[in-house]
């Protein structure tokens, strides 16, 4: 048996009156398969809409084919056999003499026509270097792209001609690993005053007060010389007394000026894989007593933090899809419940969620948020209060403002795996004293430096930013 390509001839198919269907493989290319007449078993390989000529040494009377709705067949001549593909599979061609003998069984196997799927691969993706064969019925697809998304592109083209038969021995070549790293940055201001004026007055076994001496016993306190301020935190009181005819007086002057400045700089920085999530956590866990609906109490931790997830995706030219949830959270018990004797805190959280995209190395602002509360308080008694420069005795003011700002700054980088020796850790200058050093020496590391040359450095200078 021989094999060789050549072309099925459409004058040939026309003097043998060949039904439409066959018509519809005219010109393309097909395989002349020679069965010799001393052969019992022979494999033929068609591509479905493909047409393959089978010659015969012996001339032969009759033929079958087992399914044929994977193959057609019709005859050109007494020798020569025109078989079809029609669908993906296989099946048997059986060719009898003149005497009932059997000249052959040819195995005829469909497979889908890659030579198309090729031609379309390469307009499509002309710089991939991507190997099609065909295994039984499918397409098994080879080689290295350059990114997952034109992987998925050759995916989706390869079962538009085999449906659910296409088998991905594909890699994805590059870097595909992605390190993100983000930075919180908060700064927070608070600014108040308070200017309060308390004043008793008593004679004749009546009192009044205003203020902190606003009560009759706090009036009374204060007219015997007992005078307390109405915080106990309270700086910069001035008190005093005075009498005239039968009427004494107290008065109590109360000035309070506070500012503060927290600054919060967190940079976490975590790696992973093109389509894979990651999720980092820098705080910690606190449990939170739940109470089931049968009255039973269980714990749930709840975490606090700085916390990251993010699922990267490597596009056409390094371009990095990237898809993140960041959150920074911390407890607050000004704010916190009591219940059953257990005081559970609250949580300040801020927290972002979004979709960029970004190349190697560019960096983006994704969150930012500027917050200013202005809150003032005037309590004054009625009418005397009002009084030209004396209303200030009888008058109690204080405003405060808070401002907050956050920015969540992200930078996306392309990385790749790197050899142990070249990395530096932080523990890495830091060795354990000897006891020369320790005791003799005062030196709570070894001499190589470490924990010495940290201290040395100088870290004077401005830092963090002022709102004004």
């Amino acid at each position: 048996m021989t094999v060789k390509s050549s072309f099925a001839p459409s004058l040939a198919l026309a003097l043998a009156g060949l039904a439409t269907p066959l018509l519809m493989a005219g010109g393309a290319h097909a395989q002349t398969l020679r069965v010799a007449s001393t052969s019992i078993r022979d494999t033929l390989s068609v591509a479905m809409n493909r047409a393959v000529v089978v010659d015969s040494d012996t001339p032969f009377v009759e033929l079958s084919i087992a399914n044929p709705g994977i193959a057609d067949i019709s005859t050109l001549s007494d020798r020569s056999i025109y078989v079809l593909g029609k669908a993906p599979g296989r099946t048997t061609l059986t060719i009898l003499g003149a005497n009932g003998e059997l000249i052959a069984n040819v195995e005829v196997q469909v497979t889908p026509d890659v030579a198309e799927f090729r031609e379309r691969l390469r307009q499509i993706l002309p710089s991939e270097n991507i190997e099609v064969r065909t295994a039984n019925d499918g397409i098994v697809m080879s080689g290295v792209v350059t990114s997952a998304a034109r992987m998925d592109a050759a995916l989706q083209l390869a079962e538009r001609y085999a449906p659910g038969r296409v088998s991905n021995l594909m890699s994805v070549g590059g870097s595909q690993q992605v390190m993100l790293q983000v930075r919180f940055s908060e700064v927070q201001r608070t600014a108040a005053q308070n200017l309060a004026a308390s004043l008793a007055v008593g004679g004749g076994g009546n009192v009044l007060g205003s203020g902190a001496f606003s009560t009759a016993t706090a009036a009374t306190a204060a007219l015997g010389g007992s005078v307390s301020p109405s915080g106990a935190d309270r700086q910069g009181v001035l008190s005093g007394g005075f009498t005239i005819g039968s009427v004494q007086f107290q008065v109590m002057l109360e000035a309070l000026e506070s500012n503060g400045l927290a600054r919060t700089l967190s940079e976490p920085s975590l790696t992973a894989l093109s389509g894979q999530e990651a999720h980092f956590l820098a705080g910690g866990e606190i449990p939170v007593p739940v109470v089931g609906s049968s009255g039973s109490v269980s714990i749930d931790y709840r975490s606090f933090g700085v916390e990251l997830t993010f699922t990267p995706v490597v596009g056409n030219d390094s371009q990095i899809n990237l898809t993140m949830d960041a959150s920074v959270s911390s407890l607050d018990a000004a704010n916190g419940v009591s219940t059953g004797g257990v005081t559970v805190p609250a949580f300040r959280r801020r927290q972002t969620s979004t979709t960029v995209e970004l190349h190697d190395g560019e960096s983006f602002a994704i969150a930012g948020l500027l917050q200013d509360d202005f809150q003032g308080n005037i309590d004054q008694v009625p009418w005397l209060g009002d009084l030209p420069v004396l209303g200030a005795l009888f008058r109690s003011t204080n405003y405060q403002r808070n401002q907050s700002e956050l920015m969540i700054f992200v930078t996306a980088h392309l990385v790749t795996p790197t050899r142990s020796d070249a990395l530096i850790l932080p523990t890495d200058r830091i060795r354990p004293p000897s006891e020369r050093d320790l005791f003799l020496n005062g030196r709570m590391s070894g001499a190589s430096g470490g924990a010495g040359e940290v201290a040395r450095q100088d870290f004077r200078g401005g830092y963090g930013y002022v709102m004004e």
